[in-house]
């Protein structure tokens, strides 16, 4: 094999090396942040139930639709599910708990 060909196979290896663990990462961080949004959006109107005293501090999805606070159902943005109604948020703690 020429020089020529060993440097271009070697440019070419390297380049995958970089470019698929980044591509990798950046799909795994783009998911993460989806999710994050569905978890603030559920955090946000649970807190604005709560203080308004339309529900307590365990808080489920199902308490949402019922108050009006969440008209369309929320939905898993990776895997295109909806979260079941029993799904809760416990405001005291800030644990979220959503099933699909």
């Amino acid at each position: 094999m020429s020089n020529k060909k060993v440097i271009i196979y070697t440019i070419i290896i390297i380049a995958i090396i970089i470019i698929i663990p980044t591509i990798y990462k950046i799909y795994e961080n783009h998911n993460e942040k989806l999710l994050l949004v569905v978890e603030k959006e559920f955090s946000y109107y649970a807190k604005k139930c709560y203080y308004e005293d339309k529900c307590q501090s365990l808080v489920s999805l199902k308490d949402l639709y019922e108050a009006g606070y969440l008209e369309e159902k929320l939905t898993n943005p990776i895997t295109k599910k909806y979260y079941r109604d029993d799904s809760t948020i416990d405001l005291n703690t800030n644990k979220i708990d959503l099933k699909s």
